[in-house]
């Protein structure tokens, strides 16, 4: 029996996919395009091939990642544009370097689309205590590190409304970039178990609320904390577009100390 072909989708297929997923017709398209609407329907059914031009134009209007930008000029007939380096080869290594010491003694990390683990400063080890090596092997995945029964999940206080966040977070990064590896890592946290724990408790804020924080048991002491997630402008690299800087804040000065003292005792 001969081998079954797989077919590659056409540059109609993609574009059309892309304008779907962001939920825009193609006369709504074809007015940001400034094109008509019936070449963005030949576009799509193959019965016209479009410019180099036009494919980065009707990228850029749907917000198409690079590394799928790459993809729709390859289906044209075009060379992709976007490189794909190693981050150590970026100048803006000793950026991220400087940011991640320059937050200690709180934890900071640098992760990729995948939510892999690229960079860490120190501080960042605390969060990873006790946590079996398996989990730690390379690629090391944040979310998995996040939720997972035996890593962090197993010392969320405030598990419920955590997991309901990252979930949601993680379905809508799958369902707006088209990657698949991303909807199987959803279909795997959301099928941890935590016995005892009640994943339907409902965070009601308070008044004094202005975000959920982290709330992470470590030994006899409660970690409260917040974060904040950077990315680069303007890039015009696979690798350093896919890139996101997150710091942890303390929430309070008794977890601000903790973080103090661990580095206090470190050095």
């Amino acid at each position: 029996m001969g081998a079954i072909a797989v077919r590659e989708e056409s540059f109609g297929d993609l574009l059309r996919s892309w304008r779907q997923r962001r939920r825009v017709s193609q006369l709504d398209l074809a007015i940001e395009a400034d094109v008509s609407a019936r070449h963005i329907s030949f576009l799509e059914t193959g019965r016209a091939r479009p410019s180099r031009e036009m494919v980065m134009k009707l990228a850029e209007e749907l917000e198409v990642p690079l590394r799928h930008r790459n993809r729709l000029l390859m289906s044209a007939g075009f060379a992709p544009v976007y490189p794909e380096r190693e981050v150590r080869a970026h100048v803006v290594r000793q950026a991220l370097d400087k940011i991640l010491a320059g937050h200690e003694p709180y934890p900071a990390i640098v992760v990729d689309a995948g939510w892999n683990l690229v960079a860490a400063n120190s501080a960042a080890g605390m969060l990873m205590e006790g946590v079996p090596a398996e989990l730690l092997e390379e690629p090391i995945n944040v979310m998995r590190l996040s939720l997972h029964p035996e890593a962090m999940g197993g010392r969320l206080l405030n598990l419920a409304e955590v997991r309901a966040h990252l979930l949601h977070q993680l379905r809508r990064q799958a369902e707006m970039s088209s990657d698949g590896q991303l909807a199987e890592l959803h279909d795997e946290l959301a099928s941890y178990t935590y016995p005892g724990v009640d994943l339907n408790v409902a965070h009601v804020p308070g008044p004094g609320d202005i975000l959920v924080p982290l709330r992470m048991a470590a030994g006899d002491r409660v970690l409260s904390m917040f974060t904040t997630i950077a990315t680069f402008g303007t890039p015009v690299d696979v690798t350093l577009s896919e890139l996101a800087i997150e710091t942890f804040w303390p929430n309070d000065e008794e977890t601000a100390a903790v973080f103090r003292h661990k580095a206090a005792y470190s050095a």
